[in-house]
Protein backbone atom coordinates (compact mmCIF):
# COMPACT_ATOMS: atom_id res chain seq x y z
CA UNK A 1 0.00 0.00 0.00
CA UNK A 2 0.97 3.66 -0.37
CA UNK A 3 2.28 4.32 3.15
CA UNK A 4 4.49 1.22 3.17
CA UNK A 5 5.89 2.11 -0.24
CA UNK A 6 6.68 5.65 0.93
CA UNK A 7 8.50 4.33 4.00
CA UNK A 8 10.49 1.92 1.84
CA UNK A 9 11.36 4.75 -0.54
CA UNK A 10 12.42 6.95 2.39
CA UNK A 11 14.95 4.32 3.41
CA UNK A 12 16.38 3.88 -0.11
CA UNK A 13 19.32 5.74 -1.65
CA UNK A 14 17.30 7.44 -4.40
CA UNK A 15 18.29 11.11 -4.49
CA UNK A 16 15.53 13.69 -5.12
CA UNK A 17 16.36 16.13 -7.90
CA UNK A 18 12.69 17.07 -7.83
CA UNK A 19 10.24 19.06 -5.73
CA UNK A 20 9.45 19.51 -2.88
CA UNK A 21 12.38 21.72 -2.00
CA UNK A 22 12.88 20.32 1.50
CA UNK A 23 14.37 17.24 -0.22
CA UNK A 24 12.85 15.00 2.45
CA UNK A 25 14.83 16.68 5.23
CA UNK A 26 13.24 17.61 8.55
CA UNK A 27 13.89 21.30 9.17
CA UNK A 28 13.04 21.03 12.85
CA UNK A 29 9.41 19.92 12.60
CA UNK A 30 7.80 18.00 15.46
CA UNK A 31 5.58 14.96 14.93
CA UNK A 32 2.86 16.44 12.67
CA UNK A 33 0.10 14.54 14.49
CA UNK A 34 0.91 16.50 17.64
CA UNK A 35 0.18 19.87 16.02
CA UNK A 36 -2.69 18.91 13.70
CA UNK A 37 -5.52 21.07 14.99
CA UNK A 38 -8.55 22.95 13.71
CA UNK A 39 -9.52 26.60 14.32
CA UNK A 40 -9.51 26.38 18.12
CA UNK A 41 -9.31 29.31 20.52
CA UNK A 42 -6.12 31.33 20.13
CA UNK A 43 -5.08 29.96 16.74
CA UNK A 44 -6.90 32.32 14.37
CA UNK A 45 -8.62 31.39 11.09
CA UNK A 46 -6.90 31.49 7.69
CA UNK A 47 -10.01 32.86 5.98
CA UNK A 48 -10.53 35.62 8.57
CA UNK A 49 -6.95 36.09 9.73
CA UNK A 50 -6.66 38.73 12.44
CA UNK A 51 -4.22 37.32 14.98
CA UNK A 52 -1.37 34.80 14.81
CA UNK A 53 -1.95 33.76 11.18
CA UNK A 54 -2.16 37.41 10.11
CA UNK A 55 1.10 38.07 11.96
CA UNK A 56 2.70 35.17 10.09
CA UNK A 57 1.35 36.34 6.72
CA UNK A 58 2.55 39.89 7.43
CA UNK A 59 6.02 38.49 8.05
CA UNK A 60 5.87 36.83 4.63
CA UNK A 61 4.72 40.06 2.97
CA UNK A 62 7.59 42.00 4.52
CA UNK A 63 10.08 39.31 3.50
CA UNK A 64 9.07 39.50 -0.16
CA UNK A 65 8.15 43.19 -0.26
CA UNK A 66 4.43 42.69 -0.90
CA UNK A 67 1.53 44.89 0.16
CA UNK A 68 -0.32 41.86 1.54
CA UNK A 69 0.40 38.12 1.43
CA UNK A 70 -1.94 35.16 1.78
CA UNK A 71 -0.94 31.61 2.71
CA UNK A 72 -2.22 29.02 0.24
CA UNK A 73 -2.65 25.40 1.24
CA UNK A 74 -4.28 24.38 -2.05
CA UNK A 75 -1.15 25.20 -4.00
CA UNK A 76 -0.38 27.88 -6.56
CA UNK A 77 -3.38 26.54 -8.50
CA UNK A 78 -5.69 28.03 -5.86
CA UNK A 79 -3.79 31.31 -6.04
CA UNK A 80 -4.00 31.53 -9.82
CA UNK A 81 -7.74 30.79 -9.81
CA UNK A 82 -8.34 33.43 -7.14
CA UNK A 83 -6.08 36.07 -8.69
CA UNK A 84 -7.62 35.89 -12.14
CA UNK A 85 -11.16 35.70 -10.79
CA UNK A 86 -10.55 38.79 -8.65
CA UNK A 87 -8.82 40.81 -11.36
CA UNK A 88 -11.23 40.45 -14.28
CA UNK A 89 -15.02 40.35 -14.37
CA UNK A 90 -16.83 37.29 -15.66
CA UNK A 91 -16.96 37.39 -19.45
CA UNK A 92 -14.06 39.84 -19.63
CA UNK A 93 -10.94 39.71 -21.80
CA UNK A 94 -7.51 38.46 -20.81
CA UNK A 95 -4.07 38.30 -22.42
CA UNK A 96 -2.28 35.07 -21.57
CA UNK A 97 1.17 33.70 -22.27
CA UNK A 98 0.50 30.47 -24.12
CA UNK A 99 3.00 28.57 -21.95
CA UNK A 100 0.78 29.06 -18.91
CA UNK A 101 -0.09 26.29 -16.48
CA UNK A 102 -3.45 24.55 -16.87
CA UNK A 103 -4.72 26.43 -13.80
CA UNK A 104 -4.73 29.60 -15.90
CA UNK A 105 -6.85 27.89 -18.54
CA UNK A 106 -9.21 26.58 -15.86
CA UNK A 107 -9.63 30.16 -14.66
CA UNK A 108 -10.47 31.26 -18.19
CA UNK A 109 -13.09 28.49 -18.36
CA UNK A 110 -14.64 29.16 -14.96
CA UNK A 111 -14.93 32.91 -15.55
CA UNK A 112 -15.99 32.51 -19.20
CA UNK A 113 -13.19 34.81 -20.33
CA UNK A 114 -12.20 35.69 -23.86
CA UNK A 115 -8.52 34.82 -24.16
CA UNK A 116 -5.84 36.18 -26.45
CA UNK A 117 -2.55 34.27 -26.45
CA UNK A 118 1.05 35.41 -26.69
CA UNK A 119 3.58 32.78 -27.72
CA UNK A 120 6.98 32.74 -25.97
CA UNK A 121 10.18 33.07 -27.92
CA UNK A 122 11.70 29.69 -28.81
CA UNK A 123 15.44 29.38 -28.20
CA UNK A 124 17.97 27.81 -30.54
CA UNK A 125 18.13 24.96 -28.02
CA UNK A 126 14.42 24.42 -28.61
CA UNK A 127 13.19 25.62 -25.22
CA UNK A 128 10.30 27.98 -24.64
CA UNK A 129 12.02 31.29 -23.99
CA UNK A 130 10.89 34.59 -22.53
CA UNK A 131 7.70 36.48 -23.30
CA UNK A 132 8.44 39.50 -25.47
CA UNK A 133 7.39 42.85 -23.95
CA UNK A 134 6.87 44.11 -27.50
CA UNK A 135 4.34 41.35 -28.16
CA UNK A 136 2.49 42.26 -24.98
CA UNK A 137 2.33 45.90 -26.07
CA UNK A 138 1.17 44.96 -29.56
CA UNK A 139 -1.78 42.96 -28.21
CA UNK A 140 -2.76 45.58 -25.63
CA UNK A 141 -2.57 48.33 -28.21
CA UNK A 142 -4.85 46.37 -30.53
CA UNK A 143 -7.45 45.57 -27.87
CA UNK A 144 -8.24 48.04 -25.10
CA UNK A 145 -10.81 45.63 -23.63
CA UNK A 146 -8.07 43.44 -22.15
CA UNK A 147 -8.04 43.97 -18.39
CA UNK A 148 -5.50 41.39 -17.22
CA UNK A 149 -2.17 40.06 -18.46
CA UNK A 150 -0.90 36.70 -17.17
CA UNK A 151 2.64 35.44 -17.68
CA UNK A 152 4.72 32.61 -16.23
CA UNK A 153 8.16 33.68 -15.03
CA UNK A 154 10.23 31.65 -14.36
CA UNK A 155 9.11 28.76 -16.52
CA UNK A 156 9.46 25.12 -15.55
CA UNK A 157 12.90 25.32 -17.20
CA UNK A 158 13.97 28.36 -15.18
CA UNK A 159 13.60 30.93 -17.96
CA UNK A 160 12.71 34.43 -16.78
CA UNK A 161 10.90 37.20 -18.66
CA UNK A 162 11.45 40.95 -18.35
CA UNK A 163 8.76 41.41 -15.72
CA UNK A 164 9.70 45.03 -15.06
CA UNK A 165 9.17 46.13 -18.66
CA UNK A 166 6.06 43.98 -19.08
CA UNK A 167 4.61 45.53 -15.91
CA UNK A 168 5.28 49.05 -17.18
CA UNK A 169 3.61 48.26 -20.52
CA UNK A 170 0.65 46.54 -18.86
CA UNK A 171 0.01 49.50 -16.57
CA UNK A 172 0.41 51.95 -19.45
CA UNK A 173 -2.68 50.37 -21.01
CA UNK A 174 -4.63 50.24 -17.76
CA UNK A 175 -4.39 46.49 -17.21
CA UNK A 176 -3.30 44.36 -14.24
CA UNK A 177 -0.27 42.06 -14.40
CA UNK A 178 -0.46 38.65 -12.73
CA UNK A 179 2.79 36.68 -12.60
CA UNK A 180 2.81 32.94 -12.01
CA UNK A 181 6.16 32.78 -10.21
CA UNK A 182 5.50 29.31 -8.82
CA UNK A 183 9.03 28.15 -9.60
CA UNK A 184 10.63 31.31 -8.19
CA UNK A 185 9.90 31.29 -4.46
CA UNK A 186 13.66 31.66 -3.92
CA UNK A 187 13.95 34.77 -6.12
CA UNK A 188 14.89 38.13 -4.65
CA UNK A 189 17.06 36.94 -1.77
CA UNK A 190 20.48 36.81 -3.46
CA UNK A 191 22.27 38.44 -6.38
CA UNK A 192 23.02 34.93 -7.67
CA UNK A 193 19.33 34.51 -8.53
CA UNK A 194 16.82 36.73 -10.35
CA UNK A 195 14.82 39.46 -8.63
CA UNK A 196 11.29 38.53 -7.62
CA UNK A 197 8.27 39.82 -9.54
CA UNK A 198 6.88 41.55 -6.44
CA UNK A 199 9.69 44.11 -6.58
CA UNK A 200 9.56 44.40 -10.37
CA UNK A 201 6.09 45.90 -10.56
CA UNK A 202 3.66 42.98 -10.89
CA UNK A 203 0.25 43.49 -9.29
CA UNK A 204 -0.33 39.91 -8.11
CA UNK A 205 2.38 37.27 -7.77
CA UNK A 206 1.87 33.61 -6.91
CA UNK A 207 4.81 31.53 -5.65
CA UNK A 208 5.02 27.86 -4.65
CA UNK A 209 7.05 27.65 -1.47
CA UNK A 210 7.07 23.87 -1.75
CA UNK A 211 8.91 23.88 -5.07
CA UNK A 212 12.21 25.54 -4.20
CA UNK A 213 11.92 26.27 -0.47
CA UNK A 214 11.47 23.86 2.44
CA UNK A 215 7.68 23.88 2.84
CA UNK A 216 5.37 20.90 2.40
CA UNK A 217 3.89 19.93 -0.96
CA UNK A 218 0.85 21.98 -2.08
CA UNK A 219 1.83 25.12 -0.13
CA UNK A 220 2.15 28.52 -1.79
CA UNK A 221 1.80 32.28 -1.35
CA UNK A 222 -0.34 34.88 -3.09
CA UNK A 223 1.21 38.35 -2.97
CA UNK A 224 -0.91 41.43 -3.63
CA UNK A 225 1.51 44.16 -4.63
CA UNK A 226 -0.46 47.23 -5.72
CA UNK A 227 -3.62 49.27 -5.30
CA UNK A 228 -4.80 48.14 -8.74
CA UNK A 229 -6.07 44.98 -7.07
CA UNK A 230 -9.20 44.83 -4.92
CA UNK A 231 -8.03 42.82 -1.92
CA UNK A 232 -11.59 42.16 -0.80
CA UNK A 233 -12.21 40.34 -4.09
CA UNK A 234 -9.04 38.30 -3.65
CA UNK A 235 -10.23 37.25 -0.19
CA UNK A 236 -13.68 36.40 -1.56
CA UNK A 237 -12.32 34.06 -4.21
CA UNK A 238 -9.78 32.49 -1.87
CA UNK A 239 -12.79 31.63 0.27
CA UNK A 240 -14.32 29.89 -2.74
CA UNK A 241 -11.33 28.02 -4.13
CA UNK A 242 -9.48 27.15 -0.93
CA UNK A 243 -10.56 24.53 1.57
CA UNK A 244 -12.57 25.65 4.59
CA UNK A 245 -10.46 23.29 6.71
CA UNK A 246 -6.93 24.62 6.20
CA UNK A 247 -4.15 22.48 7.63
CA UNK A 248 -2.17 24.03 10.46
CA UNK A 249 0.62 21.63 9.60
CA UNK A 250 0.87 23.09 6.11
CA UNK A 251 0.54 26.70 7.32
CA UNK A 252 3.22 26.27 9.97
CA UNK A 253 5.39 24.55 7.37
CA UNK A 254 5.16 27.66 5.20
CA UNK A 255 6.11 29.82 8.17
CA UNK A 256 9.12 27.68 9.14
CA UNK A 257 10.45 27.64 5.58
CA UNK A 258 10.21 31.44 5.40
CA UNK A 259 11.79 31.92 8.82
CA UNK A 260 14.76 29.91 7.54
CA UNK A 261 15.23 32.56 4.86
CA UNK A 262 14.55 35.50 7.15
CA UNK A 263 17.04 34.37 9.79
CA UNK A 264 19.86 32.95 7.65
CA UNK A 265 19.41 34.02 4.03
CA UNK A 266 22.99 35.15 3.33
CA UNK A 267 24.61 31.89 4.43
CA UNK A 268 21.92 29.68 2.91
CA UNK A 269 22.02 31.28 -0.53
CA UNK A 270 25.82 31.55 -0.62
CA UNK A 271 26.09 27.86 0.22
CA UNK A 272 23.47 27.00 -2.43
CA UNK A 273 25.17 29.06 -5.14
CA UNK A 274 28.59 27.64 -4.22
CA UNK A 275 27.31 24.07 -4.58
CA UNK A 276 25.73 24.87 -7.93
CA UNK A 277 28.92 26.51 -9.21
CA UNK A 278 30.97 23.51 -8.09
CA UNK A 279 28.57 21.19 -9.90
CA UNK A 280 28.78 23.13 -13.16
CA UNK A 281 32.56 23.12 -12.84
CA UNK A 282 32.55 19.34 -12.30
CA UNK A 283 30.67 18.79 -15.58
CA UNK A 284 32.57 21.34 -17.67
CA UNK A 285 34.30 18.57 -19.67
CA UNK A 286 31.04 16.87 -20.65
CA UNK A 287 31.03 16.96 -24.47
CA UNK A 288 28.21 14.81 -25.79
CA UNK A 289 25.50 15.67 -23.32
CA UNK A 290 24.72 19.39 -23.21
CA UNK A 291 24.31 21.03 -19.80
CA UNK A 292 22.72 24.44 -20.23
CA UNK A 293 24.19 27.69 -18.91
CA UNK A 294 23.04 31.30 -19.25
CA UNK A 295 25.50 31.97 -22.07
CA UNK A 296 23.78 29.32 -24.20
CA UNK A 297 20.89 31.75 -24.71
CA UNK A 298 20.86 35.00 -26.64
CA UNK A 299 19.41 38.09 -24.96
CA UNK A 300 16.66 38.12 -27.59
CA UNK A 301 15.58 34.59 -26.65
CA UNK A 302 15.91 34.76 -22.89
CA UNK A 303 15.88 37.73 -20.51
CA UNK A 304 17.13 35.76 -17.50
CA UNK A 305 17.83 32.22 -16.29
CA UNK A 306 17.70 30.46 -12.93
CA UNK A 307 20.81 28.27 -12.80
CA UNK A 308 19.20 26.26 -10.00
CA UNK A 309 17.30 24.45 -12.76
CA UNK A 310 19.81 22.01 -14.24
CA UNK A 311 18.82 21.32 -17.85
CA UNK A 312 20.57 18.32 -19.39
CA UNK A 313 20.15 17.87 -23.13
CA UNK A 314 20.87 14.54 -24.80
CA UNK A 315 22.99 16.43 -27.35
CA UNK A 316 25.35 14.19 -29.32
CA UNK A 317 24.46 11.01 -27.47
CA UNK A 318 22.20 8.34 -28.95
CA UNK A 319 19.63 8.85 -26.19
CA UNK A 320 16.16 10.33 -25.99
CA UNK A 321 15.13 12.43 -23.02
CA UNK A 322 13.10 9.52 -21.67
CA UNK A 323 16.06 7.15 -21.98
CA UNK A 324 18.39 9.56 -20.19
CA UNK A 325 15.81 10.01 -17.44
CA UNK A 326 15.51 6.23 -17.00
CA UNK A 327 19.28 5.67 -16.96
CA UNK A 328 19.73 8.28 -14.25
CA UNK A 329 16.90 6.69 -12.27
CA UNK A 330 17.64 2.99 -12.70
CA UNK A 331 21.44 2.92 -12.86
CA UNK A 332 22.34 5.85 -10.61
CA UNK A 333 19.25 6.17 -8.40
CA UNK A 334 18.87 9.84 -9.26
CA UNK A 335 15.23 10.90 -9.60
CA UNK A 336 14.84 13.82 -12.02
CA UNK A 337 11.94 16.28 -11.93
CA UNK A 338 10.86 15.67 -15.52
CA UNK A 339 11.91 14.65 -19.00
CA UNK A 340 11.03 15.97 -22.42
CA UNK A 341 11.82 14.73 -25.90
CA UNK A 342 15.51 15.56 -25.74
CA UNK A 343 16.33 16.77 -22.25
CA UNK A 344 15.74 16.23 -18.54
CA UNK A 345 15.37 18.69 -15.68
CA UNK A 346 17.10 18.31 -12.32
CA UNK A 347 15.34 20.59 -9.86
CA UNK A 348 17.50 21.90 -7.04
CA UNK A 349 16.94 23.89 -3.87
CA UNK A 350 18.65 25.31 -0.80
CA UNK A 351 18.43 21.88 0.85
CA UNK A 352 20.34 19.91 -1.78
CA UNK A 353 23.57 18.38 -0.54
CA UNK A 354 27.07 18.35 -1.97
CA UNK A 355 26.80 14.56 -2.06
CA UNK A 356 23.72 14.84 -4.27
CA UNK A 357 25.42 17.23 -6.69
CA UNK A 358 28.52 15.01 -6.73
CA UNK A 359 26.44 11.94 -7.59
CA UNK A 360 24.78 13.77 -10.48
CA UNK A 361 28.10 15.08 -11.81
CA UNK A 362 29.62 11.59 -11.62
CA UNK A 363 26.65 10.06 -13.46
CA UNK A 364 26.68 12.66 -16.24
CA UNK A 365 30.42 12.30 -16.79
CA UNK A 366 30.02 8.52 -17.10
CA UNK A 367 26.99 8.69 -19.38
CA UNK A 368 28.74 11.27 -21.54
CA UNK A 369 31.52 8.79 -22.33
CA UNK A 370 29.26 5.79 -22.77
CA UNK A 371 26.41 6.89 -25.03
CA UNK A 372 28.03 8.51 -28.06
CA UNK A 373 26.39 8.81 -31.46
CA UNK A 374 28.83 9.73 -34.21
CA UNK A 375 26.31 9.29 -37.01
CA UNK A 376 25.41 12.27 -39.17
CA UNK A 377 21.75 11.57 -38.60
CA UNK A 378 21.92 11.70 -34.82
CA UNK A 379 18.24 11.26 -34.06
CA UNK A 380 18.37 13.39 -30.93
CA UNK A 381 20.50 16.24 -32.21
CA UNK A 382 17.24 17.97 -32.90
CA UNK A 383 16.49 21.07 -30.91
CA UNK A 384 13.14 21.68 -32.59
CA UNK A 385 11.11 19.42 -30.29
CA UNK A 386 9.46 22.24 -28.30
CA UNK A 387 9.16 24.46 -31.37
CA UNK A 388 7.28 21.69 -33.16
CA UNK A 389 4.92 20.56 -30.42
CA UNK A 390 3.89 23.94 -28.99
CA UNK A 391 2.35 25.54 -32.05
CA UNK A 392 -0.30 28.23 -32.52
CA UNK A 393 -3.74 26.70 -33.01
CA UNK A 394 -6.67 28.47 -34.62
CA UNK A 395 -9.40 29.25 -32.09
CA UNK A 396 -12.99 28.52 -33.15
CA UNK A 397 -14.67 28.74 -29.74
CA UNK A 398 -13.86 30.10 -26.30
CA UNK A 399 -13.02 27.42 -23.74
CA UNK A 400 -16.37 27.70 -21.96
CA UNK A 401 -18.25 27.56 -25.28
CA UNK A 402 -16.50 24.33 -26.22
CA UNK A 403 -17.28 22.87 -22.81
CA UNK A 404 -20.99 23.62 -23.23
CA UNK A 405 -21.14 22.09 -26.73
CA UNK A 406 -22.26 18.58 -27.60
CA UNK A 407 -19.35 16.29 -28.36
CA UNK A 408 -18.28 12.84 -29.46
CA UNK A 409 -15.14 10.76 -29.30
CA UNK A 410 -13.29 10.03 -32.53
CA UNK A 411 -9.85 8.75 -33.44
CA UNK A 412 -6.96 11.19 -33.70
CA UNK A 413 -6.61 10.41 -37.40
CA UNK A 414 -10.21 11.45 -38.02
CA UNK A 415 -9.98 14.67 -36.00
CA UNK A 416 -8.25 16.93 -38.54
CA UNK A 417 -10.23 20.15 -38.85
CA UNK A 418 -12.46 19.31 -35.87
CA UNK A 419 -12.81 21.47 -32.75
CA UNK A 420 -11.26 20.00 -29.62
CA UNK A 421 -13.47 19.51 -26.57
CA UNK A 422 -10.51 18.45 -24.43
CA UNK A 423 -7.17 19.74 -23.23
CA UNK A 424 -4.18 17.76 -24.40
CA UNK A 425 -0.99 18.41 -22.44
CA UNK A 426 2.29 16.90 -21.33
CA UNK A 427 2.60 16.45 -17.57
CA UNK A 428 4.85 17.68 -16.23
CA UNK A 429 4.82 20.62 -16.85
CA UNK A 430 1.05 20.82 -17.54
CA UNK A 431 1.19 23.32 -20.42
CA UNK A 432 -1.52 22.57 -23.00
CA UNK A 433 -0.63 21.50 -26.51
CA UNK A 434 -4.31 21.86 -27.37
CA UNK A 435 -7.04 23.85 -25.63
CA UNK A 436 -10.82 23.28 -25.84
CA UNK A 437 -12.25 25.32 -28.68
CA UNK A 438 -9.15 25.09 -30.87
CA UNK A 439 -9.12 23.50 -34.31
CA UNK A 440 -7.09 20.30 -34.53
CA UNK A 441 -4.50 20.44 -37.30
CA UNK A 442 -2.60 17.63 -39.00
CA UNK A 443 0.58 19.01 -37.42
CA UNK A 444 -0.96 18.81 -33.96
CA UNK A 445 -2.02 15.20 -34.51
CA UNK A 446 1.52 14.31 -35.57
CA UNK A 447 2.90 16.11 -32.51
CA UNK A 448 0.63 14.18 -30.15
CA UNK A 449 1.52 10.88 -31.80
CA UNK A 450 5.23 11.67 -31.58
CA UNK A 451 4.91 12.44 -27.87
CA UNK A 452 3.11 9.13 -27.29
CA UNK A 453 5.74 7.27 -29.31
CA UNK A 454 8.49 8.89 -27.23
CA UNK A 455 6.72 7.59 -24.09
CA UNK A 456 6.10 11.09 -22.75
CA UNK A 457 3.18 11.48 -20.35
CA UNK A 458 0.40 12.74 -22.63
CA UNK A 459 -2.76 13.65 -20.70
CA UNK A 460 -6.25 14.50 -21.91
CA UNK A 461 -6.87 11.87 -24.56
CA UNK A 462 -9.83 9.53 -24.15
CA UNK A 463 -7.65 6.68 -25.31
CA UNK A 464 -4.19 6.60 -26.88
CA UNK A 465 -5.81 7.13 -30.25
CA UNK A 466 -9.02 8.97 -29.32
CA UNK A 467 -10.04 12.55 -28.65
CA UNK A 468 -13.30 14.28 -27.72
CA UNK A 469 -14.42 16.82 -30.34
CA UNK A 470 -17.27 19.31 -30.59
CA UNK A 471 -20.23 18.31 -32.76
CA UNK A 472 -20.77 21.15 -35.20
CA UNK A 473 -24.13 21.80 -36.84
Amino acid sequence: MLYDKLVKYKDSNYYPFHMPGHKRKNIGFVNPYEIDITEIEGFDNLHEACDIIKESQDMAAKLYGAKETFYLINGSTCGILSAISAAVDKGGEILVARNSHKAVYNSIFLRELKATYVMPEVTKMGLQGSISPQQIEKELKNNNSIKVVVITSPTYDGIVSDVKQIAEITHKYGAVLIVDEAHGAHFGFSEDFPENAVKLGADIVIVSVHKTLAAFTQTALLHVCSNRVDISKVKKFLGIYETSSPSYILMSGIEKSLLMIKNDRVRLFKDYADKLNMFYNDVKNVKNLKIIKREDFSNEEVFGFDFGKILIFTGKTNLTGVELYNILLEEYHLQMEMCSGNYVVAMTSLLDTKEGFDRLAFALNEIDKKYIDDSENNKQNNNDFVRKIYISNEKALEIFEADESESKEISLDDSIGKISKDYVFLYPPGIPLLVPGEIISADMINNIKNCIEMKLNVCGLSHLDGIEVVITK
